[in-house]
C-alpha cells in the first residue's frame, strides 16, 4: 500500500483463440479464428480484466515490457500508469500490435479501479446517459444470401435492434453489382424504418466509393464506413463532400494524433479502446471529437466500451459486432442485453465492467 492507495501487485496475460461459427471475410481481408490477448491486473485481493483483439505476440509484450512498469505502482493513477507504459514502448514502436498491448492493460487497470472502489466503471467516470445505443454488424462479404437473412433477422426481430450493419466491397471492390444485390436484399429484410449501414474496409477506389455511394442513397444506407481507405484523407473526405451517407472511420487509431488529423475527412469519428491505448486514450478522443463538433461511435469490443460510452456526451453508438459479441458471452458471466438496440451498462450496479471470466471456458481456447 502506497500513500496512492494499493498498488498493482501482477499483470498477467493469456492468449485466447476462438474459431468462427462460419468462414467470415469483408472487402480486403478473410479469417477463420479471432484471438484475444486478455490481461488480469491485480491489486489488494482484486482482479480487474481486460483485453484486446489483434496478434498473439500482443502477449509478449505485455509480459516483456509493461507487466515490469505498471506493478508497484498506485493502482488508482490510471493517468500515471497510460503515461508509464506509452514512454516505455518508445523505441519498440507504439502504433499497431503495441498500442493493442498498452490497451488491453489500460482497460485492465479501469475495470481494477473500479471494482477498488466497489463501483460500475460507468458510475466511476459519471454518467452521461443510462442507455447506450448499438447496432448490429456482421453480414460478412462470405456468407451467402440465407446466412445474411438470418442474422439480419435475428438482430432486427429477434433484438429489435433499429440499426444494422453489413460488409460490402468483397473482392478488394471487385464486384459492385453483387454489393448492390446484398445491400438492397438487407433493406428487403429489414424494412423501410430501420437503419442500415454498410462498411467496405477500404476496398475502393475514391470515384468508386462515390458511385457506389449514390446507388446506397436510394436504398436508405445511412452510414458508409471506410469507402476507401483510412489513411486516404483526402479520399475519405471526397467521399463524405459526395454522397449523402455519413462516412466513417477511425479504427485503425492508434494515438491521439491519428484522431486529430482524421477529424476534417470524416461525418462520425470511430474509435477503438482496444487499439487506442484503452479507455484513457478513448475518453480523450471523444472530448476532441466534441470540440470539433462531431459524435464518436465506439467500435468492435461492446462489452470493453460500453461504461465508457455512457459517460461521453457525444455518443454515436457502439459497434455489436457479431465476432466479439460471441466471443464476450462465451467467456463471461454479467455479459449485456441489447434488446431494443440499448444496452445498460451499470444497471445490476455490478462492480467495474460487471464481467465474471468464465476461468473454465477460457482455458478450452488458451494458446499462449
Amino acid at each position: 500500500m502506497s500513500a496512492g492507495g494499493p498498488c498493482v501487485a501482477a499483470v498477467d496475460v493469456q492468449v485466447l483463440t476462438v474459431p468462427t461459427d462460419a468462414p467470415e471475410a469483408d472487402g480486403t481481408l478473410a479469417w477463420d479464428s479471432t484471438t484475444m490477448v486478455l490481461v488480469q491486473a491485480r491489486a489488494a485481493g482484486t482482479t480487474g480484466t481486460g483485453w484486446t483483439y489483434g496478434a498473439a505476440a500482443t502477449a509478449q509484450v505485455i509480459r516483456d515490457q509493461l507487466a515490469a512498469t505498471v506493478t508497484g505502482r498506485p493502482a488508482l493513477d490510471i493517468a500515471a500508469l497510460n503515461e508509464a507504459m506509452t514512454r516505455t514502448v518508445r523505441n519498440a514502436g507504439r502504433p499497431g500490435l503495441i498500442a493493442g498491448a498498452v490497451s488491453a492493460v489500460d482497460i485492465a487497470l479501469w475495470d481494477l479501479k473500479a471494482r477498488l472502489l466497489g463501483l460500475p466503471l460507468v458510475q466511476l467516470l459519471g454518467a452521461a446517459r443510462t442507455e447506450v445505443p448499438v447496432y448490429g454488424s456482421g453480414g460478412f462479404t462470405s456468407y451467402d444470401s440465407g446466412q445474411l437473412a438470418h442474422q439480419l433477422r435475428c438482430w432486427a426481430d429477434g433484438q429489435a435492434i433499429p440499426r444494422v450493419k453489413i460488409k460490402i466491397g468483397g473482392s478488394w471492390g471487385t464486384d459492385e453489382r453483387r454489393d448492390l444485390r446484398r445491400t438492397e436484399q438487407s433493406r428487403e429484410l429489414i424494412g423501410d424504418t430501420a437503419e442500415l449501414y454498410v462498411d467496405a474496409n477500404g476496398a475502393y477506389t475514391r470515384k468508386q466509393a462515390v458511385r457506389i455511394g449514390r446507388s446506397l442513397a436510394g436504398l436508405g444506407v445511412s452510414w458508409f464506413e471506410e469507402p476507401v481507405p483510412s489513411d486516404d484523407l483526402t479520399g475519405l473526405a471526397l467521399v463524405r463532400d459526395t454522397v449523402p451517407a455519413d462516412i466513417a472511420a477511425g479504427e485503425y487509431g492508434y494515438d491521439l494524433p491519428y484522431f486529430a488529423r482524421m477529424l476534417p475527412a470524416v461525418d462520425c469519428l470511430q474509435a477503438d479502446a482496444t487499439r487506442c491505448g484503452g479507455l484513457t486514450v478513448w475518453l480523450r478522443t471523444a472530448a476532441l471529437a466534441e470540440a470539433h463538433g462531431l459524435q464518436l461511435s465506439g467500435h468492435c469490443a461492446p462489452h470493453v466500451h460500453a461504461h465508457a460510452a455512457a459517460a461521453i456526451p457525444n455518443l454515436r453508438h457502439l459497434e455489436w459486432f457479431h465476432d466479439h459479441v460471441r466471443i464476450e458471452n462465451l467467456l463471461f458471466d454479467g455479459a449485456l442485453d441489447p434488446r431494443g438496440g440499448v444496452l445498460r451498462p451499470g444497471a445490476d450496479g455490478a462492480p467495474g465492467l460487471g464481467l465474471v471470466l468464465r476461468e473454465d471456458r477460457a482455458e478450452q481456447y488458451r494458446t499462449g
